[in-house]
């Protein structure tokens, strides 16, 4: 390749660079080892890739995301509901397909399992998980974002929540007063029971169709984590910091801000490019290897929202339900014959095809 003409300055590199859809991570080392924070003219943002700058912005109080958060609510008020469901829909969906000599767990099972667990766990009409799944295709691609649409499909239940309450999540929400303050208002539980049903939209479904995809790449590990449900939550992490579903999260500075030694006005979109920091070589060891054994996989895949950030939540539990449900149901789980998962995306990135035998 030869030399562009003295004076000639070559662009920086970008996320429109040819083949960064398909395998970013050859851009993304590019960019951590030589330019740390360069302009996206892609997206109208500062782009990072290194961890300890992606952490300085996720972690920080000098920016923040587009939307606003709820109060939240205690993990044990909503745990057992979101668990019930996510087992009963994940056992359901394993065993309609653990009689096929070869099926795909992405249109079958991981493109379902999660918006179908949080209607349920909400205590909504089953048939409005399709609705639901689609808006969360088509909706934000941020961890907090909402989908407008889910706000009119909330109201009228929580509505009848208040006059007869029950026992499913929707009921606990309409109960739940935040560190001792009176019942949440009508919009307060629309707007916490729509951060569940987004956490259980698209991110989830993309970060299930990659963890399947690791384990199933790696059968010694499947095999331990079958033997030994307990590593399932480390097997997660670990997936979610090597794959993440969402690789690019944008967030607004609050005020002037210093990355990568130079300063960026208060205002500045900042690209977090969270699928490099997963792999920056100066935070993780072999970086690009899956090991559930990983002592400290410190992913940002859900932001940084605080400890009980209802889409991180609503993610784990359908993970491990969904896991355990599949190995239940179908004990020689493996690829097909032949497959191999091709992730493809770049600011959402999963497999779009997994095609397995179950026995």
């Amino acid at each position: 390749m030869s030399s562009p003409p003295r004076g000639h300055r070559v662009p920086p590199p970008g996320l429109a660079d040819p083949g960064a859809e398909r395998d970013p991570h050859p851009l993304y080392r590019t960019l951590r080892e030589s330019f740390p924070l360069v302009r996206d003219e892609l997206l109208g943002a500062w782009l990072i890739s290194r961890y300890a700058d992606v952490r300085a912005v996720l972690h920080g109080t000098r920016s923040g995301p587009a939307a606003t958060g709820t109060a939240p609510v205690g993990r044990g008020l909503v745990e057992p509901a979101l668990r019930s469901a996510a087992e009963r829909i994940a056992h359901v969906l394993a065993r309609r397909v653990a009689r096929r000599r070869e099926v795909d767990l992405v249109a079958e099972f991981s493109a379902w399992l999660p918006a179908a667990a949080a209607v349920a766990a909400l205590g909504l009409p089953m048939e409005d998980a399709a609705r639901v799944r689609e808006w969360c295709r088509t909706g934000p691609v941020h961890a907090d974002g909402v989908h407008p649409e889910f706000a009119g499909l909330l109201r009228p239940h929580v509505v009848r929540r208040r006059e007869r309450p029950g026992a499913d999540l929707l009921s606990v929400l309409c109960r739940a007063g935040a560190d001792g303050q009176a019942l949440p208002d009508d919009e307060a539980v629309t707007a916490r029971a729509a951060a569940f049903l987004t956490g259980g939209g698209g991110a989830t479904a993309l970060a299930l169709a990659s963890f399947l995809a690791n384990l199933l790449d790696h059968p010694a590990q499947l095999d331990l984590v079958r033997a030994r449900p307990g590593l399932i939550p480390g097997a997660w992490a670990e997936s979610l910091r090597r794959d993440p579903p969402t690789p690019v999260v944008l967030r607004r500075a609050r005020a002037p801000i210093t990355l990568a030694g130079t300063a960026l006005p208060a205002g500045s979109v900042v690209a977090c490019l969270i699928g490099s920091a997963g792999r920056d070589p100066f935070r993780f060891a072999d970086p690009d290897r899956y090991d559930i054994f990983r002592a400290d996989p410190a992913h940002f895949a859900f932001g940084a929202q605080g400890p009980f950030c209802p889409a991180a939540t609503v993610a784990g539990l359908v993970a491990e339900c969904g896991l355990r449900a599949l190995l239940a149901a179908m004990p020689g789980l493996r690829w097909a014959p032949g497959f191999r998962p091709a992730p493809g995306g770049l600011l959402v990135r999963a497999p779009r095809l997994l095609l397995v035998r179950p026995s």
